[in-house]
């Protein structure tokens, strides 16, 4: 007995080796059952769906974001270094109820639908710690959107100041009482909410999966790391952290440690394939053969990494030791957008900056790869990311009558290289049509933009005081990890000529 069956007739279709050709294909119950030459015979109860002058691709997946960006669109300086976002960023996040976290994330799955993305990997605060209420809001706005998501509460047992050696003492004596004495939720609190959220998950798996994210290595504990692995392994769920995203973050890791963050790590035994590392700029050769030797897979985002002024990732040596790297877009308020078409062209621009022979660049097809299949290992959806039979019918419509593709010669190349999304027209997620000639299908984002500006206005005005006294201590936070990323610890890299003179 079969169940509900389209066929998608006269599209190009891109196959996995990049390739494009005409042809239609088959879907049964959401997944491809077939792609055959244009005309092929299917039975009389197939639904018919025309793509002609249409190219067919795999939906792109986002490895990393943070769908409570969504909400603070515009709200971060344009010269914000990591650090300095981080001491500002629970002012952004906090006084939110239950219909902002939905709200927010609905915003960030409308956009990245629009923008021809099917699934994400979604690290997601709340603030003072994470509750089931709110991360059930985040999965809800993804199974409304009619998207595919990995959705984990983001968590720590350090604020900045516990996290960063040496950061308390450089402040001022007036600023250094308050902020020690600024705490993150009790750990026992915070696992004992992750253990509810993973053991009573609601959701239908095939579509939106839990997780956890441990934020960044130094604002956990050993103790907190080892629960959040434990957790993980006895749910069978994936982790997520932010792995030496900034020089500061490794410097200071050496500090801490004596070691780098993956050696640490690796001593804790905290490195596993349940493990994704988001960013890992600022690695070593070691680390990086560390990483491919456990599995890890690592979430390269190059449009915050350019904006917060982190760096640019050794992709290239991650791949030659075999460590499975996805593309993300990070959240919208630290790399303005969650265009999936702009962060993979960039992981191929970002691969030619240090004068390296082109056989070392990441090709138009190499990084198609990472933000599709790549990005689908991160997730751990293992039949997502390519155009084959078997897996789940994630296309989106591309029009072929955008300037880009006028005249057509090598349709990958120019997509990956020049394709903005606004060529994209239709989406189809799980064989579900979601969006279609300009019209998102399944969320009112009408209502949504009038909820977003109602909220905006409140949040700004109930978190004004927090924001003021962030910017001040951010600034002095900002000239601190700076100094910290010019030590004498050894780096892989130079950056700058922020650490002369």
């Amino acid at each position: 007995m079969t169940g509900r069956r389209t066929v998608i007739r006269g599209g190009l279709v891109l196959d996995p080796q990049g390739r494009a050709a005409l042809g239609d294909v088959l879907i049964e119950d959401g997944r491809i059952l077939a792609i055959e030459n244009p005309g092929f015979e299917v039975s009389d109860d197939a639904e018919g769906l025309s793509a002609t002058d249409r190219m067919l691709i795999p939906g792109l997946i986002s490895a990393h974001t943070h769908s409570h960006g969504a909400l603070n669109r515009g709200a971060v300086d344009d010269k914000v270094s990591l650090e300095m976002f981080l001491t500002g960023a629970g002012a952004s996040t906090r006084s939110r109820g239950i219909d902002d976290k939905y709200l927010s994330a609905a915003l960030s799955a409308a956009e990245m639908i629009r923008k021809g993305c099917t699934a994400c990997f979604d690290l997601t605060v709340e603030l003072p710690g994470p509750s089931r209420e709110g991360i059930s809001a985040v999965a809800r706005a993804y199974r409304d959107a009619g998207m595919r998501a990995v959705v984990a509460p983001m968590i720590a047992d350090r604020t900045i100041y516990q996290a960063l050696p040496g950061l308390l003492d450089a402040l001022p004596d007036d600023l250094r009482s308050q902020c020690a004495a600024l705490a993150a939720a009790p750990i026992e609190s915070t696992l004992s909410t992750c253990t509810d959220i993973l053991a009573n998950w609601e959701f239908d798996r095939r579509f939106i999966r839990p997780a956890l994210g441990p934020t960044i290595p130094l604002h956990c504990s050993d103790d907190f790391l080892n629960h959040c692995a434990r957790l993980a392994s006895e749910h069978g769920v994936p982790l997520q952290t932010h792995l030496a995203e900034s020089r500061a973050q490794a410097a200071l890791g050496r500090t801490r440690y004596g070691k780098s963050l993956v050696g640490h790590l690796e001593d804790l035994g905290f490195l596993s394939e349940r493990l994704s590392a988001a960013h890992a700029i600022w690695l070593d050769d070691d680390d990086i053969a560390r990483l491919g030797q456990s599995g890890v897979t690592v979430a390269h985002n190059p449009s915050s990494n350019l904006r917060l002024g982190s760096g640019v990732a050794p992709v290239r040596k991650m791949l030659r030791n075999n460590v499975a790297v996805g593309v993300g877009t990070d959240a919208s308020n630290t790399s303005d957008g969650q265009n999936m078409f702009e962060a993979t062209r960039l992981a191929s621009y970002l691969s030619r900056i240090d004068g390296f022979a082109s056989d070392e660049w990441l090709s138009a097809g190499e990084a198609f790869g990472l933000a599709t299949e790549g990005s689908a290992k991160v997730l751990g959806f293992e039949k997502t990311g390519r155009l084959a039979v078997g897996y789940e019918a994630d296309i989106v419509f591309l029009r072929l009558d955008s300037p880009h593709f006028v005249p057509l010669r090598s349709p990958l190349t120019q997509m990956v290289f020049a394709e903005n999304g606004a060529s994209v027209h239709t989406v189809m997620i799980g064989g579900r049509i979601v969006f279609h000639d300009g019209k998102l299908l399944t969320l009112d984002e009408a209502l949504l933009r009038r909820q977003a500006q109602e909220a905006a206005h409140r949040l700004d005005e109930a978190n004004a005081g927090t924001f003021a006294n962030a910017a001040m201590v951010s600034r002095l936070v900002g000239a601190f990890c700076a100094a910290q990323g010019c030590t004498g610890h050894t780096l892989p890299r130079k950056l700058s000529l922020a650490c002369e003179g």
